[in-house]
Protein backbone atom coordinates (compact mmCIF):
# COMPACT_ATOMS: atom_id res chain seq x y z
CA UNK A 1 0.00 0.00 0.00
CA UNK A 2 2.86 2.35 0.75
CA UNK A 3 4.18 1.89 -2.72
CA UNK A 4 0.78 2.65 -4.23
CA UNK A 5 0.52 5.78 -2.12
CA UNK A 6 3.98 6.87 -3.27
CA UNK A 7 3.02 6.33 -6.90
CA UNK A 8 -0.17 8.32 -6.43
CA UNK A 9 1.73 11.16 -4.82
CA UNK A 10 4.25 11.15 -7.67
CA UNK A 11 1.50 11.30 -10.27
CA UNK A 12 -0.13 14.20 -8.43
CA UNK A 13 3.22 16.04 -8.27
CA UNK A 14 3.77 15.47 -12.00
CA UNK A 15 0.28 16.68 -12.83
CA UNK A 16 0.80 19.74 -10.67
CA UNK A 17 4.12 20.38 -12.37
CA UNK A 18 2.57 20.03 -15.82
CA UNK A 19 -0.22 22.42 -14.89
CA UNK A 20 2.32 24.92 -13.61
CA UNK A 21 4.36 24.67 -16.83
CA UNK A 22 1.26 25.09 -18.97
CA UNK A 23 0.25 28.17 -16.98
CA UNK A 24 3.75 29.63 -17.35
CA UNK A 25 3.67 28.88 -21.06
CA UNK A 26 0.32 30.69 -21.42
CA UNK A 27 1.71 33.67 -19.51
CA UNK A 28 4.80 33.77 -21.71
CA UNK A 29 2.71 33.58 -24.86
CA UNK A 30 0.58 36.43 -23.61
CA UNK A 31 3.66 38.54 -22.90
CA UNK A 32 5.12 37.71 -26.32
CA UNK A 33 1.86 38.67 -28.04
CA UNK A 34 1.78 41.91 -26.09
CA UNK A 35 5.38 42.71 -27.07
CA UNK A 36 4.63 41.91 -30.71
CA UNK A 37 1.68 44.27 -30.64
CA UNK A 38 3.83 47.04 -29.11
CA UNK A 39 6.55 46.51 -31.73
CA UNK A 40 4.00 46.61 -34.53
CA UNK A 41 2.46 49.80 -33.17
CA UNK A 42 5.88 51.42 -32.81
CA UNK A 43 6.86 50.38 -36.33
CA UNK A 44 3.61 51.74 -37.72
CA UNK A 45 4.09 55.04 -35.87
CA UNK A 46 7.69 55.29 -37.05
CA UNK A 47 6.73 54.51 -40.65
CA UNK A 48 4.04 57.19 -40.56
CA UNK A 49 6.46 59.70 -39.07
CA UNK A 50 9.03 59.01 -41.78
CA UNK A 51 6.36 59.24 -44.50
CA UNK A 52 5.14 62.55 -43.08
CA UNK A 53 8.68 63.93 -42.99
CA UNK A 54 9.35 62.87 -46.59
CA UNK A 55 6.08 64.43 -47.70
CA UNK A 56 6.96 67.68 -45.92
CA UNK A 57 10.43 67.84 -47.46
CA UNK A 58 9.13 67.11 -50.96
CA UNK A 59 6.60 69.90 -50.60
CA UNK A 60 9.10 72.41 -49.29
CA UNK A 61 7.85 72.60 -45.71
CA UNK A 62 10.19 72.73 -42.77
CA UNK A 63 7.89 70.83 -40.37
CA UNK A 64 6.13 67.49 -40.63
CA UNK A 65 2.70 67.06 -42.18
CA UNK A 66 -0.50 66.37 -40.28
CA UNK A 67 0.83 67.79 -37.02
CA UNK A 68 3.15 64.82 -36.46
CA UNK A 69 6.09 65.91 -34.39
CA UNK A 70 9.57 65.44 -35.77
CA UNK A 71 12.06 63.16 -34.01
CA UNK A 72 13.69 64.68 -30.96
CA UNK A 73 17.07 64.88 -32.70
CA UNK A 74 15.59 67.03 -35.45
CA UNK A 75 14.12 69.54 -33.00
CA UNK A 76 17.33 70.27 -31.11
CA UNK A 77 18.26 73.90 -31.64
CA UNK A 78 21.74 74.57 -33.06
CA UNK A 79 24.28 76.05 -30.69
CA UNK A 80 24.45 79.80 -30.56
CA UNK A 81 27.24 81.24 -32.68
CA UNK A 82 29.92 83.10 -30.81
CA UNK A 83 31.13 86.55 -31.78
CA UNK A 84 34.18 84.97 -33.39
CA UNK A 85 31.90 82.89 -35.66
CA UNK A 86 29.94 85.90 -36.93
CA UNK A 87 29.52 86.04 -40.71
CA UNK A 88 31.73 88.56 -42.51
CA UNK A 89 30.09 91.82 -43.53
CA UNK A 90 28.48 91.75 -46.96
CA UNK A 91 30.54 93.50 -49.63
CA UNK A 92 29.02 96.58 -51.22
CA UNK A 93 29.14 97.19 -54.97
CA UNK A 94 31.99 99.63 -54.38
CA UNK A 95 33.92 96.99 -52.42
CA UNK A 96 33.38 94.40 -55.12
CA UNK A 97 34.56 96.75 -57.88
CA UNK A 98 37.60 97.70 -55.83
CA UNK A 99 38.50 94.04 -55.43
CA UNK A 100 37.77 93.38 -59.10
CA UNK A 101 40.05 96.18 -60.30
CA UNK A 102 42.77 94.97 -57.95
CA UNK A 103 42.42 91.50 -59.47
CA UNK A 104 42.64 93.02 -62.94
CA UNK A 105 45.91 94.76 -62.06
CA UNK A 106 47.46 91.48 -60.91
CA UNK A 107 46.14 89.82 -64.09
CA UNK A 108 43.68 87.62 -62.23
CA UNK A 109 41.15 88.07 -64.99
CA UNK A 110 38.70 85.36 -63.94
CA UNK A 111 38.29 86.91 -60.50
CA UNK A 112 37.87 90.35 -62.06
CA UNK A 113 35.20 88.93 -64.38
CA UNK A 114 33.36 87.27 -61.49
CA UNK A 115 33.35 90.50 -59.46
CA UNK A 116 32.08 92.48 -62.44
CA UNK A 117 29.28 90.00 -63.08
CA UNK A 118 28.29 90.04 -59.42
CA UNK A 119 27.71 93.78 -59.53
CA UNK A 120 25.90 93.52 -62.87
CA UNK A 121 23.55 90.89 -61.45
CA UNK A 122 22.65 93.12 -58.50
CA UNK A 123 20.33 96.11 -58.22
CA UNK A 124 20.58 98.74 -60.95
CA UNK A 125 22.95 101.55 -60.10
CA UNK A 126 25.56 103.81 -61.74
CA UNK A 127 28.16 101.32 -60.48
CA UNK A 128 27.01 98.89 -63.15
CA UNK A 129 28.62 101.00 -65.88
CA UNK A 130 31.96 100.59 -64.13
CA UNK A 131 31.20 96.89 -63.70
CA UNK A 132 30.44 96.54 -67.42
CA UNK A 133 33.74 98.22 -68.27
CA UNK A 134 35.59 95.93 -65.84
CA UNK A 135 33.89 92.94 -67.48
CA UNK A 136 35.10 94.08 -70.91
CA UNK A 137 38.65 94.50 -69.62
CA UNK A 138 38.67 91.09 -67.93
CA UNK A 139 37.42 89.39 -71.10
CA UNK A 140 40.10 91.13 -73.15
CA UNK A 141 42.69 89.94 -70.64
CA UNK A 142 41.48 86.39 -71.28
CA UNK A 143 41.73 87.02 -75.04
CA UNK A 144 38.00 86.59 -75.47
CA UNK A 145 38.05 89.49 -77.89
CA UNK A 146 34.64 89.06 -79.49
CA UNK A 147 32.85 88.99 -76.13
CA UNK A 148 35.07 91.82 -74.94
CA UNK A 149 34.15 94.00 -77.94
CA UNK A 150 30.45 93.47 -77.18
CA UNK A 151 31.02 94.25 -73.50
CA UNK A 152 32.89 97.47 -74.36
CA UNK A 153 30.12 98.55 -76.73
CA UNK A 154 27.51 97.76 -74.07
CA UNK A 155 29.43 100.02 -71.70
CA UNK A 156 29.18 102.82 -74.26
CA UNK A 157 25.47 102.16 -74.86
CA UNK A 158 24.68 102.28 -71.14
CA UNK A 159 26.02 105.83 -70.94
CA UNK A 160 26.97 107.29 -74.36
CA UNK A 161 27.99 110.61 -72.83
CA UNK A 162 29.42 109.31 -69.58
CA UNK A 163 32.99 109.27 -68.36
CA UNK A 164 33.53 105.67 -69.52
CA UNK A 165 32.23 106.22 -73.07
CA UNK A 166 35.52 107.32 -74.75
CA UNK A 167 37.48 104.48 -73.13
CA UNK A 168 34.75 102.04 -74.08
CA UNK A 169 34.87 103.03 -77.77
CA UNK A 170 38.65 102.77 -77.67
CA UNK A 171 38.25 99.29 -76.16
CA UNK A 172 35.91 98.33 -79.01
CA UNK A 173 38.53 99.41 -81.54
CA UNK A 174 41.35 97.61 -79.71
CA UNK A 175 39.48 94.30 -79.55
CA UNK A 176 38.43 94.56 -83.21
CA UNK A 177 42.08 95.09 -84.15
CA UNK A 178 42.93 91.97 -82.16
CA UNK A 179 40.24 90.10 -84.11
CA UNK A 180 41.71 91.34 -87.40
CA UNK A 181 38.58 93.36 -88.27
CA UNK A 182 40.44 96.53 -89.16
CA UNK A 183 37.57 98.18 -91.06
CA UNK A 184 35.23 97.93 -88.08
CA UNK A 185 38.04 99.10 -85.78
CA UNK A 186 38.44 102.22 -87.90
CA UNK A 187 34.69 102.86 -87.71
CA UNK A 188 34.87 102.69 -83.92
CA UNK A 189 37.82 105.10 -83.89
CA UNK A 190 35.97 107.50 -86.20
CA UNK A 191 32.99 107.40 -83.86
CA UNK A 192 35.33 108.14 -80.97
CA UNK A 193 36.88 111.17 -82.67
CA UNK A 194 33.51 112.51 -83.87
CA UNK A 195 31.73 112.24 -80.51
CA UNK A 196 34.72 113.15 -78.35
CA UNK A 197 36.90 115.55 -80.38
CA UNK A 198 38.91 116.55 -77.30
CA UNK A 199 39.45 113.38 -75.27
CA UNK A 200 41.99 112.90 -72.49
CA UNK A 201 45.62 112.76 -73.57
CA UNK A 202 45.88 109.02 -72.95
CA UNK A 203 42.78 108.38 -75.08
CA UNK A 204 44.12 110.53 -77.92
CA UNK A 205 47.51 108.80 -77.77
CA UNK A 206 46.00 105.33 -77.81
CA UNK A 207 43.63 106.31 -80.63
CA UNK A 208 46.63 107.22 -82.78
CA UNK A 209 48.30 103.88 -82.01
CA UNK A 210 45.24 101.86 -83.02
CA UNK A 211 44.65 103.95 -86.14
CA UNK A 212 48.11 102.93 -87.29
CA UNK A 213 47.54 99.28 -86.42
CA UNK A 214 44.22 99.25 -88.27
CA UNK A 215 45.71 101.29 -91.12
CA UNK A 216 42.83 103.73 -91.02
CA UNK A 217 42.69 106.35 -93.79
CA UNK A 218 42.71 110.07 -93.04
Amino acid sequence: MARNDDNANLVLQLLDRVNTLEEQTRDMRGQIDQLNNQVQQQNAALSKQIADMNFAMQNGHGGTAGGTSAPAAATVAPPLASADDAAPAKRTAADILKDGNAALLRQDYTTAQADAQQVLSGPKSPRQIDAQYLLAQSLAGQKQYRQSALAYYDTYNRSPHGARAPSALLGVAATLVALGDKASACQALDKLSNEFPEPEARIRSAEGVYRKKAKCSG
